[in-house]
């Protein structure tokens, strides 16, 4: 799933279309996308991981869900289109397998521009005040909320965790003050690491923990959960540099998944 800092990269490759208007549209979404022609882009914005495409009395969102994919100014020959649209000026953009929907509301009503990690308005002590709201949430999972953290993925939640030392399933209420500060600081401070490096090609040579076996810290193994805490994301972390802050030993981890059984091409 793309997160914030790839949406903020979609947007800059996307915004030379800003002020050309929609000659034709197709795709196979549920959406009544025909509605968009003739219409003008007007701006395109983002908020975490949605795309917004503004055409004034209307915006598009794009979600781009687990494996969702674009095209600009040309076209994929091995996928239908969820939407596709034919600009003046011969440009054309086009999205695949992801989540189309219309946003009739004025934006400002409908995001909170302050929540987005990557956005100007981002506002750190809003973030440490819906935090402490959210005392019995382990840290894992409050990176996570889109309501706090606009754009962090999984990703940024397993590095900005190593970056600070922190264990996974530390409790937010558990937290230092000092901690809690540089948990949010991070947040927002990784994600433009991650906006950097993914513009230079090189993001994954940057990962400290994140698909990785051993913590370049300490030599340690990696632990590893496919499916930890409330959202259910994997998560890796160094039980020796990255510490738990509650009482006792962090909670037993889920039994991991059993492997898949692979089918036999064979006749029985």
């Amino acid at each position: 799933m793309p997160e914030g800092p790839s949406l903020v990269i979609l947007r800059e490759e996307t915004e030379s279309l800003v002020g050309l208007r929609v000659r034709e549209v197709a795709g196979n979404t549920k959406q009544d996308v025909q509605r968009l022609a003739g219409k003008r882009l007007e701006a395109i914005h983002t908020w975490g991981k949605h795309f917004l495409l503004d055409f004034g009395d209307v915006a598009v969102r794009i979600h781009m869900l687990m494996f969702g994919s674009y095209r600009i100014d040309e076209a994929r020959d091995d996928k239908v289109p969820r939407l596709a649209l034919t600009f003046t000026r011969k440009r054309e953009l086009n999205f695949y397998s992801c989540s189309v929907r219309f946003i009739e509301e004025p934006l400002d009503e409908v995001y909170d521009w302050s929540a987005d990690v990557m956005a100007d308005e981002w506002d750190p002590r809003a973030a440490r005040r819906k935090l402490k709201a959210m005392p019995d949430t382990i840290v894992a999972d409050a990176l996570l909320e889109q309501d706090v953290f606009a754009g962090v993925g999984n990703i940024i939640k397993n590095e900005v965790l190593h970056r600070i030392r922190v264990h996974p399933q530390t409790r937010v209420g558990d937290l230092p003050p000092r901690k809690l500060g540089e948990l949010i600081r991070e947040a927002r401070d990784y994600s433009f690491d991650f906006y950097e490096w993914k513009k230079q090609f090189v993001l994954r040579q940057h990962w400290q923990v994140h698909a990785k076996k051993t913590c370049p810290r300490d030599g340690t193994p990696l632990s590893f959960c496919r499916h930890l805490g409330a959202k259910q994301r994997r998560a890796f972390w160094c039980a020796t540099c990255q510490r738990y802050y509650g009482d006792g030993e962090p909670p037993a981890l889920p039994p991991p998944a059993p492997p898949r059984r692979r089918l036999s091409r064979r006749s029985p």
